[in-house]
């Protein structure tokens, strides 16, 4: 079933940026792409086609709560769709995003520990919600639709 996805917390964009930083994004092809979890415990399908605006994603926020989950947003920067900063991405390395997202349960409280842990770095929360600003800009832009029947990607 197709459906427009809504635009996503504000931490999924630097969920992204993480990802892409620790090479857990792996291209399968034009338009597939494996995210494997910070933890490891997980590998999210993740199908993207751009032209018709369709997009898959078994991640939690994509197929239950219809946001544009971070696995989706991590290949369109790779495919070039959504801007990308190397040196916030490298700034967001190694955070165990999981294990944050499930201590806290309030996406507010992680993003200040991972602000925090980007400043330490060198990247300013300025930066980061401008640059953040900027991708949901872009997003809402694409408006994507979420298509369950790009479900078995990977076979």
């Amino acid at each position: 079933m197709a459906e427009k996805l809504k635009s996503p917390p504000r931490i999924k964009v630097l969920e992204a940026l993480g990802c892409i930083a620790d090479k857990r994004i792996k291209e399968v092809s034009n338009n597939k792409a494996i995210v494997v979890s910070s933890d490891g415990s997980r590998k999210y399908c993740v199908y993207v086609d751009i032209e018709k605006r369709i997009v898959y994603s078994d991640d939690n926020g994509t197929k239950y709560r219809r946001y544009v989950g971070y696995p989706i947003i991590a290949f369109l920067m790779i495919k070039g769709y959504l801007r990308y900063n190397e040196d916030i991405a490298k700034a967001l390395a190694g955070i165990p995003w999981k294990v944050l997202n499930e201590k806290y349960k309030n996406y507010q409280i992680v993003e200040n520990i991972v602000k925090e842990k980007a400043k330490q770095n060198g990247v300013s929360p300025e930066t980061l919600d401008s640059f953040v600003d900027d991708v949901l800009k872009q997003l809402i832009k694409l408006s994507l639709v979420y298509d369950d029947k790009y479900g078995k990607c990977l076979t």
